[in-house]
């Protein structure tokens, strides 16, 4: 196995796909997903109360395979055990470790699916000591610790921008959801009786819960997503640009839309539309890859990816149960095909920047 994925050549050499490499880690992402989704469906699906919980260990899924790969197969990977020796180790032995307390949750939130909530609030206590962990490690390791783990934070003035863009892009959809009739004002007071019951008023409320969202949730979601962001732009984004940016980008996105498709076939997202619900699924994940993928390349950091990840579930979530709800998730702003279109403009713009021209040349120098 280890002749098959080995590279012999120096990293800048390195011109073309290694398919090798990118099957092992699709047939290991994908094996332990759909399996995954598999034992949800046969324990009622959607409906189980610890269906949260199960989603975000799926969720860690794809860095775990990048991680697992990269550490005990990929020789040449800038994270193989013999010879990564920096304090990013120890941010990957936590990431397994957290992988596992998130399996040993899923596990119980089967046999026991009321006890689902109660682990995954008790789970956010490794998440943000996760976090404590990156801060420590970064301040004792210098600059460079994640960087050559190709782990980098990327520049915080792009983390600044795109997410105000971000924030911006959705609080337009729910505008056009209003005037054009797609969407209903939500009653936060209907909405959210525990916090209405604090008498606060409707501004103070509204901003409460906007804070909560959109400015914590996204740090307390941070590791969670970079589950997927490690193994998607990290890992397999690094691959496939070497097909062309462009090219590679559009092909991640599609991969990374039929990885969800098992949950939408159960109701997720799309309720009711399992065949149209994915093809919109594949269209919103293409779309949104070029615009994580645009992100990395101009901050240098897939961490850049992760945060962007977490700020788009949360700003969605909180603009739907807060402010505007969308009459149809097929035919709104939001997830729905007017939302695709909106998006296939923007990304149209960003393409136009001769960033997406520059070549690949090593897997090990992409900006992951």
């Amino acid at each position: 196995m280890n002749e098959m994925i080995d590279v012999q050549q120096e990293p800048s050499a390195i011109t073309t796909v290694n398919w090798a490499r990118v099957g092992l880690f699709l047939g290991l992402t994908f094996g332990l997903t759909w399996l995954l989704d598999l034992v949800l469906y046969l324990n009622g699906g959607l409906t189980n109360a610890g269906v949260g919980l199960v989603l975000q260990f799926q969720m860690l899924l794809p860095a775990f395979s990048a991680m697992l790969l990269g550490v005990f197969f990929f020789k040449d990977s800038p994270i193989y055990y013999q010879t990564n020796q920096g304090p990013s180790r120890w941010f990957i032995y936590y990431f397994f470790l957290l992988t596992f307390l998130y399996f040993a949750g899923v596990i119980a939130g089967l046999i026991r699916p009321d006890l689902g909530p109660i682990l995954s609030s008790i789970l956010l206590i490794p998440n943000v000591l996760g976090l404590i962990l990156l801060v420590v490690l970064r301040w004792r390791g210098g600059k460079n610790t994640f960087v050559d783990a190709g782990m980098a934070g990327g520049k915080f003035s792009v983390w600044i921008l795109f997410g105000i863009a971000l924030v911006a892009f959705y609080a337009m959809q729910s505008w056009f959801n209003i005037i054009f009739k797609l969407g209903t004002v939500v009653n936060l007071l209907s909405a959210f009786p525990q916090m209405a019951s604090a008498n606060l008023p409707p501004v103070v409320l509204l901003l409460t819960i906007a804070l909560n969202a959109v400015v914590i949730g996204p740090f307390l979601g941070l590791i969670i997503t970079f589950g997927e962001e490690y193994g998607w732009r990290g890992f397999l984004q690094s691959e496939l640009v070497h097909l062309g940016r462009i090219r590679g980008v559009f092909v991640l996105g599609v991969i990374w839309g039929i990885w969800h498709l098992p949950i939408i076939w159960m109701g997720y997202n799309y309720p009711g539309q399992p065949l149209l619900g994915s093809l919109l699924m594949v269209g919103y994940c293409v779309i949104l890859a070029y615009f994580l993928a645009y992100a990395v390349f101009k901050s240098k950091g897939v961490w850049t990816a992760a945060y962007l990840h977490a700020l788009n579930n949360q700003t969605m979530g909180f603009l739907i149960m807060a402010v505007v709800a969308p009459t149809s998730v097929i035919s709104s702003f939001g997830m729905g095909w007017p939302a695709l279109l909106l998006g296939a403009l923007v990304v149209l713009v960003l393409l136009r920047d001769p960033i997406w021209k520059e070549v690949d040349r090593s897997s090990s120098k992409i900006e992951r």
